[in-house]
């Protein structure tokens, strides 16, 4: 009777230090998971923020001020505007 005693109380100790380990290790992978969890969101804020400077730089008229300020540019007139017709449209 002793002995069957000692082995379930090794028993129980045993599937008590597994059962600490095992809550320890769930709680730090929760605490990875909550930290990449923040970086994921601040990752997606980041890329919001990123389209719409992406739309602000690409705007029409901000590149057609660009091109006439910087480049030196200037819609065509009538006399200028060449139109090549393909040999294959009708």
């Amino acid at each position: 009777m002793s002995r069957a005693f000692l082995l379930l109380a090794g028993a129980v100790i045993a599937t008590c230090m597994i059962v600490i380990e095992t809550r320890h290790q769930s709680r730090q992978l929760f605490a990875e998971f909550q930290a990449v969890r923040g970086e994921r969101d601040a990752l997606n804020v980041e890329w919001g923020q990123l389209l719409l400077e992406e739309g602000t730089w690409s705007e029409h008229r901000r590149v057609e001020a660009m091109a006439r300020t910087r480049l030196d540019m200037s819609i065509p007139g009538r006399d200028r505007i060449v139109v090549v017709r393909s040999g294959a449209a009708p």
